[in-house]
């Protein structure tokens, strides 16, 4: 098989480059490790930047995200006993996020690609990636037993952190920063009226908790725990008894419980591979690039490279421009250091730290009391938090 663009991965990323370089006459096939069911069996992140929500429309997949998705206008920070609310719409020149599970987009993204007749091949085994650094790469798999090649022009790595893309690159063509944070996110989801019409972060001596949703009957909690702390150790009624004490009494009282659906642990890391491209190859999404969850910034970090990669492609095609893909790893980075800063300071300011010393703890009230008390702070947070322009 012979496309111009050969897309490992098929989570959202990968899925949304290939439903816009699709509508551009660019042929392209995406590959797959999972099962559809599988990609769609994740939860995750369920907040959307408004350049986001912008992208999904002009892939033609935002009809049902525009009909089913929330719009928030601010959030709140729970601290010291208090309930604290930072206005986006106010404080970031009128901009708002839309609420809409990673899953229900990622389904909306795979039903564009079906309607197209797109390529997108599951079970893809045995991935690998060949003569990147030629004008002819090619890209082998196995799937039933029976090898396949793709040969193409472009290859996209948008296949995670884990995934055959980065590491396919030399070692000594690429530089990895990583921070490890010494505690996890113990999450669950429930069939449950959600207890705020806005998410909830909470600061408290006991460790970090969040109230979130995915619609007005399904609920996402978390709570901060140990890195050493097993699903075992944390049965439902357990859970929701430790959420409520990290909750402010008016928020608590009115938190509705019911059978967890899904739980996991996640550990929190932040890491940041460059440069972004190899030869014909480009890193996108969680192969270049993770952060802690605080703040909600992964899923809209990878939207940023799928912006620049598809726009660069454009270019290259339409024009016979590569401007815009030798600029790719730099602009792309760019924009990702500054969602690290933000998502570092996010989980720096309302994270319980192991060990933490009282000057720290003195800091982290100063820092939350001055956010409150400066509009200046909250216009940087509101900003941060709706999203930057690609």
């Amino acid at each position: 098989m012979k496309v111009q663009v050969c897309i490992i991965g098929g989570g959202p990323s990968g899925l949304l480059l290939s439903q816009l370089l699709h509508l551009r006459g660019i042929e392209n096939i995406v590959l797959e490790k999972h099962t559809r069911e599988y990609v769609l069996g994740r939860i995750r992140a369920g907040v959307l930047e408004h350049g986001f929500a912008k992208l999904m429309r002009e892939a033609e997949c935002g009809e049902r995200m525009d009909r089913e998705g929330e719009i928030h206008h601010g959030f709140f920070i729970a601290h010291d006993g208090i309930l604290d609310r930072v206005d986006l719409h106010k404080y970031s020149g009128g901009n708002s996020v839309v609420v809409y599970g990673q899953t229900e987009l990622t389904r909306d993204l795979y039903d564009a690609r079906d309607r197209a007749g797109g390529m997108v091949v599951h079970n893809a085994e045995d991935v690998a990636l060949h003569d990147l650094t030629t004008d002819r790469p090619f890209v082998t798999y196995t799937r039933d037993g029976e090898t396949h090649r793709v040969d193409c022009e472009y290859v996209i790595g948008a296949d995670g952190f884990h995934g055959v893309s980065r590491k396919s690159i030399p070692a000594d063509k690429i530089r990895e920063h990583e921070k490890i944070y010494p505690f996890g996110w113990l999450g669950i989801l429930s069939r449950t009226k959600p207890v705020s019409p806005e998410l909830v972060y909470a600061k408290h001596d006991r460790g970090f908790a969040l109230c979130s949703l995915r619609s007005q009957v399904l609920s996402r909690y978390y709570l901060q725990v140990p890195l050493t702390d097993t699903l075992d150790q944390w049965a439902d009624d357990e859970f929701w008894a430790e959420l409520k004490r990290r909750l402010p009494s008016s928020v608590a009282g009115q938190l509705i419980t019911g059978p967890s659906i899904e739980k996991s642990i996640a550990p929190l890391r932040s890491f940041v591979a460059e440069p972004m491209r190899y030869g014909r190859l480009f890193l996108a999404g969680d192969a270049a690039h993770i952060v802690p969850p605080t703040g909600a910034r992964g899923l809209n970090s990878a939207a940023s490279d799928i912006y620049h990669l598809y726009h660069a492609m454009l270019d290259h095609y339409r024009n016979g421009s590569d401007a815009g893909l030798d600029a790719y790893s730099d602009r792309a980075l760019a924009r990702i250091w500054k969602a690290q800063r933000f998502s570092w300071w996010m989980t720096t300011l309302l994270h319980r730290f192991p060990e933490q010393i009282s000057y720290d703890q003195k800091l982290q009230e100063t820092e939350l009391n001055y956010l409150f008390s400066s509009e200046t702070a909250l216009r940087l947070l509101a900003e941060n938090y709706v999203g930057l322009p690609f």
